[in-house]
């Protein structure tokens, strides 16, 4: 996911999606543990893409 998509997110779906993605993450963690992912490149991906949406939503709480 680009920033640019990020940015147009409003604040709570923002949040529910980081929720979601978080979820998504421990889960391939895990799977990833028991057997190796055929790409294990996506679990940084994921973590990239967390910190992304995390940096926005605290640009967006420090605008207020």
């Amino acid at each position: 996911m680009k920033i640019k998509e990020v940015k147009e997110l409003e604040t709570k779906d923002l949040v529910e999606r980081i929720e979601s993605e978080v979820a998504k993450y421990n889960q391939m963690k895990l799977n990833h543990a028991i057997t190796p992912l055929e790409n294990p490149s996506q679990i940084k991906l994921a973590r990239r893409d967390i910190a992304r949406m995390k940096t926005v939503l605290r640009e967006r709480e420090l605008n207020k």
